[in-house]
């Protein structure tokens, strides 16, 4: 797996997956649960994590959709 994307945007986040659902590109939510842990306060950065086969299609698909990556 490879890191995608990472951030504290619940919605970018939400955004990037339903992008790559669509493409039927396989993904995996990291650091969901840290929320919880953290007291909800959106402090730490969740990761969406794709295979590395599967990188660059997903990458590409983000900056079509004008995702910004860090």
């Amino acid at each position: 797996m490879q890191e995608l994307l990472r951030s504290t945007d619940i919605t970018l986040i939400a955004y990037a997956q339903a992008i790559l659902k669509d493409a039927e590109i396989p993904f995996f939510d990291l650091d969901i649960n840290t929320s919880v842990l953290e007291g909800s306060l959106g402090i730490l950065p969740r990761r969406l994590m794709v295979r590395e086969e599967d990188h660059a299609s997903a990458l590409r698909l983000m900056i079509a959709h004008k995702i910004e990556l860090r």
